[in-house]
């Protein structure tokens, strides 16, 4: 049943029967791929993790066995600790630097340079992450060599060879080596959404500003941060979630070493499932990880209603 509007326009009821149902048919697709991709994969896993199983022949229920052990796993709590240093590098850093830079290339470099200057530094800015991970991991990878990686061939040129390293082979820096890596992987992400943020603030905002007497910092922190923080909370909650789920450079650069240094829980239960090939405890691992993401994603998402209706 539809219904005239004020303007002489026609409006889609809510009602049963309504010439809405006639997309209902658009949504099946989606959620068919919802429930085979996502929902039972998902439940086949919780279910797992209550099993011992290694990938072939029968499946063993053992209860809570998998979970108990998870939580007396020394290597699993040193795995999340590791991703307290991922988010660090993913999310901190990328974002206090997202902040400086997007702002100096908007309220700075557009307006003594031009537009065209400004795309073009936050096109190389954002770079890194159009290369694949595997690309951005083989370049890094070569420059972080200890026989002939560009960072130890520089330290000889420049008579420093005495500190040559192992770089991402030795438990002291394989960490902040990784954490460097991801850092400039991610720089121009939160950069993108920044300016795209910056474009809606109003240009006298900064002009009365200006004529106030107020230099950078005083417009960034009065004008150009209470602008973006709706694009700042969804940085933030995107890039904390691809944190916790990092796997693909720990896999292609450090395999989680040397030792547990850079060990993730992804990666761990990535070993678990396919390398010790106890599918089970894997399973578990991964499970609480979602239940960690799922649980972050939430609380968060409440945090940032809470913020929203403050500003309107």
């Amino acid at each position: 049943m539809s219904k005239k509007t004020k303007n002489g326009g026609v409006s889609m009821s809510r009602l049963p029967g309504n010439r809405s149902a006639k997309f209902v048919p658009y949504l099946v697709p989606g959620l068919v791929g919802l429930l085979v991709i996502v929902v039972i994969p998902f439940a086949w896993n919780i279910y797992l993790s209550f099993t011992r199983w290694r990938g072939v022949g029968p499946v063993k229920f053992v209860g809570l066995q998998n979970w108990k052990r998870l939580f007396a796993d020394s290597t699993f709590w040193i795995s999340f600790a590791n991703s307290f240093w991922i988010i660090v590098a993913i999310v901190v850093i990328p974002t206090i630097l997202g902040l400086f830079i997007s702002s100096l290339l908007t309220d700075v470099i557009q307006k003594k340079f031009g537009g065209k200057t400004a795309s073009f530094l936050r096109a190389m800015f954002y770079l890194p992450q159009l290369l694949p991970v595997a690309v951005a991991a083989i370049i890094m990878g070569w420059i972080f060599r200890p026989e002939d990686g560009a960072v130890n061939a520089l330290l000889v040129k420049l008579g420093l060879g005495s500190l040559q390293h192992n770089w991402l082979g030795s438990p002291d820096s394989a960490l902040p080596v990784l954490m460097f890596i991801l850092v400039w992987i991610q720089l121009g992400y939160p950069i993108v959404i920044f300016m795209s943020g910056l474009q809606r603030v109003d240009p006298e905002l900064y002009e009365a500003a200006g004529l106030d007497g107020a230099n950078w910092w005083q417009k960034f922190r009065v004008v150009t941060l209470p602008s973006i923080i709706p694009e700042l909370l969804v940085v933030i909650l995107t890039a904390t979630i691809g944190a916790l789920k990092t796997f693909a450079p720990v896999y292609l650069l450090t395999k989680g070493g040397p030792g547990t240094a850079t060990t993730v829980p992804s990666y761990y239960s990535y070993n678990q499932f396919f390398q010790v090939q106890q599918v089970g405890y894997g399973a578990a691992i991964s499970t609480a990880l979602t239940v960690v993401i799922i649980v972050f994603s939430i609380v968060f998402t409440m945090v940032q209603k809470h913020v929203e209706k403050e500003l309107v």
